[in-house]
Formats: C-alpha cells, structure tokens, sequence
C-alpha cells in the first residue's frame, strides 16, 4: 500500500518525460535556412582529438637584437663632405654612406669614406654635408631588423614553467591578424620588484620587417602539450562561465543547429579544452556561434523540417508520430475533422493511471475488510 503513490507518480512522471524531451529539443534548435546560413558567415568544424597546449601568458615589447646595431663615426677630424644615407631608408652592407674630408692641408685634401657595416635600415643621421666632425661624434645608426628580442615581462609566480627554447606565438597589436613564432633565449637574472615580473627574451625572425623595435606584444608561451584532447576554437565558446555550451550542426536536418552545453578544462590564446558534451565528429560551429543565439526561424518549422528529412509526418514538437496518432491523422483527413488533440490523449492517460490506481486501493481496502 505504501508503495502506490510511487508507483502511480512513476507513471505521471513517464508520461510527461517524452514531451519535456521534445520541448527543449525545439528550444535548443536553431533552425535556419541557405540564405540565413550565408548572411550569418558561419563556419564549422568536425571535433577530432588533438594536440592542446597549454600557455602562460604575458605582455612586452619589441627591442633590437643584440649586435644588431651599428655606429658610424669618422676616425679623423674634418667636415662631411658628402651624405648618402638618408633617414628610414635602407643600406647593404659596404654601401658608400658618408665621405669625410680632413683637415689637414692638402689639393685636394685627403678624404675617407664610411661604409655601412651591416645590412640594415638607418635609424638616425645626425650629419649634414660641410657640417665639422671629430672621432668621439656619432654621425649615423644602422639596425639589421631581419631578427629581433621580443621581451616578455612575466609575473614571476609563473616563470618556474619556463625553459630555455619554449616557443612562444606573439600578436602584436601594430600587425593584425597575424602572428609570430619565438623562440625563449633566456630569462632575466633579476626580478623587478615593481612590477613583480621576470623579463623573458625570445628570439624571432623578422623576414619582412613587420616587428620593429618599440611596438607592444602580447605573448602566449607553450609550457606544456597534450595529446588526443577534443577542443574547440575559443570563438565556438558561448554562455557564462557557468553555462557554457556550442552549437552542434544537426547530423540529418539541413541548416538546423542545436545548443550543446559543454564543460570545460584548460584554454590558451586559440582553443578551449571540452572535458564533456561533444562527441566524436561532432561538427561544431566555430564562427558565428554568437550571432545563433538571436536567430532561428527560418523558413521551416521544425515539424517542416523532419517531415522533409524523413519523408514521413511529425508532431508539431518535432516527435515521432505513434500509429494511433498516424491512424488519427488518417480518420481526420477522411471525415474531415480531427480527433483527440495532445493534450486530450495526455489527460487520457492521466485519468486512466487514476482510474486503475482508485480500483488498486478499493480493492486492498476490501481485502482488509
């Protein structure tokens, strides 16, 4: 007897799963059609294990290389007599740059001209022809930018993780859109006590002369990787901290997708780590995840959609139709009316686990009697 009011809410509560189930199918389907795909620009992806990193990250600044640098100064006393280098252009090495005239009597004088050293683009001329020299005046600045230091600032709660040759990929704000590999050279010897970071120097190409020295740098060093890890592009993450989920492309309705929350572990500056919600070539939408939550619609209601996907009908919700609602539907286009709605057929069944629960305790009560 104790027994019967579980038994008779076991069945309630069997009865509505399958149209809960249903609801929030509908709810998390975003059901679009070609144009609303293409005007949204939207992009997937099919969730295979990879590689993940994981990084630390810092912020710096581009400097000059050391060596890279070169002085030009005159090892005799006179004037310039002619300048061939000009500001921000660029010389090779063994280029004619300035021609110096002596002081010392002569017809002509005697005369001496500076080479560039190295390759590069001159940074400052501080001459101009007939202007006097002398051995201690600087007259001009190469730098070779084909390598650079890239100088990350650390906080030194993290600068244990770092070893000599960890790469690291470096944005800088003054080239978007593109990124640079670096190399980590080495650590600084000292911490700064101001800013409580360790200075971290990573050596990086420079082939087309995009880095140059003084521009910001945002870093992100590889500490650590891992293999056959499901992630997922960092833009494909959508939600709060605490309800996050992506959007999953249907695996039979066209332009249809569905709102997947998902749990996650570690990130870096491009991918997510997915501990749970995804399955194996899941195709995941990775941009234009955001502009999803505020469409759907489309053309075709979901019922339209199944109907057309599976060649056969479907409740308004997006479910199965039973063969006592296909035999409904048929009488109801015969004799042009149709019979029990949903909610009927639900209260039907209701009524009918009380009916049977009501003679269940009749007929115990009569037994004790």
């Amino acid at each position: 007897m104790k027994a019967l009011p579980f038994l008779i809410l076991v069945a309630l509560t069997s009865s509505l799963l399958p149209a809960a189930d249903n609801n929030e199918r509908r709810a998390n389907t975003v059901l679009l059609d070609a144009t609303g795909v293409q005007n949204l620009r939207l992009a997937t992806e099919v969730n295979e294990p990879r590689e993940f990193e994981e990084t630390v990250f810092a912020l710096g600044r581009i400097e000059i290389y050391p060596g890279n640098r070169a002085v030009l100064s005159s090892r005799i006393a006179g004037s310039a007599r002619d300048v061939f280098i000009k500001h921000d252009h660029s010389i090779k090495q063994g280029e004619p740059a300035i021609v110096i005239e002596s002081r010392q009597v002569g017809n002509p004088p005697p005369r001496i001209t500076i080479n560039a050293p190295i390759s590069g683009l001159v940074s400052a001329v501080h001459v101009v022809p007939g202007q006097p020299v002398s051995p201690e005046d600087t007259l001009a600045e190469i730098l070779d930018l084909s390598d650079v230091y890239a100088l990350a600032r650390v906080p030194e709660q993290l600068a244990s993780q770092l070893r000599s040759g960890q790469r690291a990929l470096l944005s800088v704000v003054a080239v978007e859109g593109e990124t640079f590999t670096a190399d980590l050279e080495h650590l600084g010897a000292l911490a700064d006590p101001v800013s409580g970071t360790v200075e971290a120097a990573f050596h990086v190409t420079n082939r087309d002369l995009k880095l140059r020295p003084g521009m910001r740098a945002e870093f992100s060093i590889v500490v650590s990787q891992r293999s056959n890890v499901t992630s997922v592009p960092r833009a494909a993450l959508q939600g709060t901290p605490a309800n996050r989920f992506v959007y999953v492309k249907d695996f039979e309705l066209p332009h249809a997708f569905v709102k997947t929350p998902v749990v996650t572990g570690q990130s870096n500056d491009r991918r997510v780590e997915i501990i749970s919600g995804l399955l194996p070539y899941d195709e995941v939408v990775t941009q234009g995840a955001y502009s999803l939550a505020f469409a759907g619609g489309g053309s075709l209601s979901l019922k339209e959609a199944l109907d057309a996907a599976h060649g056969h009908e479907h409740n308004a919700d997006g479910s199965e139709l039973s063969a006592a609602d296909t035999a409904s539907s048929e009488d109801a286009d015969a004799h042009g009316h149709a019979h029990d709605s949903a909610g009927d057929r639900l209260w039907k069944m209701v009524s009918g686990v009380l009916f049977f629960a009501l003679l269940a305790v009749s007929f115990f009560k009569s037994r004790s009697s």
